[in-house]
């Protein structure tokens, strides 16, 4: 009689070489669906909404409104900035907006996609790679406003505004990474997506967007340096506007946790999509 053999499920942790095969393998293989996905979204966002494409305009024209209007009011005392007021609000919003779209993308596309999740097997990374394209095409579109921005203020453009681009992408993995790291509790809980508005609402306030990096050494100057999207935000914004970065350590050590992270986040969600889906779908 022949033995009997026992197959026992063993993880791909034990098999890194294999791991990254097959996490860049489904990576090549999303790229079609990835980019239907990001074409429906984005088709769906736009001709739903009476406004349209004005929705990456208004946020930050309505909030350099109101932080001027208040600042000239003596409301509050904002400092001073290297761009003109409205300009800085603008612009630093329009970077603040794109980060948060990164973070909500993930976790609003696998609570979308739950039902196709449970039913049809495809590689998940074409949902986040979807979720990235639609980011990286509204701010094309808020492009638009920072171009009017600096034509309408006069601010002098210089050769350092393509590696603003490089700070930009830096700024989006960030949010990407706290997304997908979210993404498996945004299947099983509505917390978690409406957590998300509340705590971005707080995170704001703790990064320089309507006020310059805070040069006094209290409690609240210290949270600002400590918040990790402080050096990627005013990198960008200062390489786009002065040229010269005020952080480039800070910039550098963020740039580096988070590539590293992005990859060990993008692990934990290939293990931890498949229970999460069995567990929504039980």
């Amino acid at each position: 009689m022949p033995p009997e053999v026992i197959y026992t499920p063993e993880s791909l942790l034990r098999h890194p070489v294999q791991l990254f095969r097959l996490m860049w393998r489904d990576l090549l293989a999303s790229r079609e669906l990835a980019w239907r996905l990001m074409v429906r979204d984005i088709s769906a966002q736009y001709r739903q909404s009476f406004l349209g494409f004005a929705w990456a305009f208004l946020p930050p024209i309505v909030m350099a409104a109101g932080f001027t209007l208040a600042g000239e009011a003596k409301i509050f005392n904002v400092g001073t900035t290297d761009l003109p007021y409205p300009a800085y609000v603008m612009f630093s919003t329009a970077l603040w907006q794109t980060f948060v779209e990164a973070i909500n993308g993930p976790v609003q596309a696998v609570i979308v996609a739950k039902p196709m999740l449970a039913r049809v097997n495809f590689p998940r990374e074409a949902i986040i790679l979807a979720k990235v394209g639609e980011v990286l095409f509204n701010f094309a579109i808020k492009l638009i406003l920072i171009v009017g921005l600096f034509i309408w203020f006069r601010i002098p453009v210089s050769w350092t505004a393509i590696l603003a681009l490089v700070a930009l992408i830096h700024l989006i993995m960030l949010g990407t990474l706290i997304g997908m790291l979210l993404s498996p509790l945004g299947v099983l809980y509505q917390d978690v997506s409406k957590g998300l508005t509340m705590v971005t609402g707080f995170w704001l306030f703790l990064t320089p967007v309507v006020y310059p990096m805070p040069s006094g050494q209290g409690l609240f100057g210290l949270l600002v340096k400590l918040n990790p999207v402080t050096p990627l935000l005013v990198t960008t914004r200062e390489l786009a506007t002065v040229g010269v970065i005020s952080n480039p350590v800070g910039f550098w050590i963020v740039s580096l946790i988070t590539i590293i992270g992005l990859v060990v986040t993008w692990i934990a969600f290939r293990l931890a999509m498949p229970y999460a889906i069995e567990r929504v779908s039980a």
